[in-house]
């Protein structure tokens, strides 16, 4: 059924990310990732080094600004919702929340386990990936998960609020989650993914080679009154995987 929406859309241009490898110093060696908000440039890789010391530990530098425009029109929608929907609705709270969602639900997915993902992702959607995920070679499969501390970038992608003829409400949110891999991908089959390496042992170890993929989610909310307040997942969209 088709629904009257309010809808606030960001440019379909692909977002970027400046990543940077900085070698840690010792008393830095067991600090985590530091993020900040990705910018609209071209990804640039670069790795740095200082002479006449070992090989260590690095970490990785998420660094970019946002675009303002998209930044501002979401928090007005953010407005509307703890407005008229939910007055302890709160961004900051609902994306760490969907973070988790998102490691958890990839990680089903790439085990395929899509009865586990009932109550959790829309019903019609579910049929749909299992029937993407069994044509997939099992590298594809490893690549859709998303482990918790590999989600490298979390940001708004885009946000709805509907209503249909009887009054129902609704409200819907896309994530966009950028996330590291270790799983074996061959480089024909994902153009435009970034490719890296991370130091992660010592000196004479061979670093892990990652990508960094993309990952949309789109989370969807009824608010009508006497409805049990839960958000579902109704869209997935894995970059080169599920698309």
């Amino acid at each position: 059924m088709a629904l009257p929406l309010l809808r606030c859309c960001s440019c379909n241009r692909p977002v970027s990310i400046l990543i940077r490898y900085f070698t840690s110093k010792p008393l830095l060696a067991n600090q985590s990732r530091r993020l900040a908000p990705v910018s609209s440039t071209v990804c640039n890789v670069r790795q740095y080094s200082e002479r006449g010391r070992h090989k260590q530990n690095q970490k990785v530098v998420v660094v970019g600004i946002p675009n303002p425009f998209i930044w501002f029109r979401t928090r007005i929608y953010f407005f509307l919702i703890r407005t008229y929907f939910d007055k302890e609705f709160s961004i900051e709270e609902f994306t760490e929340g969907a973070k988790q969602a998102f490691s958890h639900v990839s990680r089903l997915l790439s085990q395929c386990q899509f009865e586990s993902l009932e109550g959790l992702v829309a019903k019609d959607l579910i049929e749909k990936l299992e029937e993407k995920c069994a044509h997939l070679p099992l590298s594809h499969q490893r690549a859709l998960s998303a482990e918790s501390d590999e989600i490298m970038y979390t940001t708004t992608g885009d946000v709805g609020i509907y209503y249909d003829d009887s009054g129902r409400k609704f409200v819907s949110i896309l994530m966009r989650f950028w996330y590291l891999t270790s799983a074996r991908i061959p480089d024909d089959s994902m153009e435009g993914a970034r490719i890296f390496q991370v130091a992660i042992g010592g000196e004479g170890e061979k670093p892990e080679t990652k990508r960094l993929l993309t990952a949309n989610y789109e989370f969807q909310r009824e608010f009508t009154q006497g409805v049990t307040p839960d958000w579902i997942i109704t869209r997935i969209e894995h970059s080169k995987l599920l698309d």
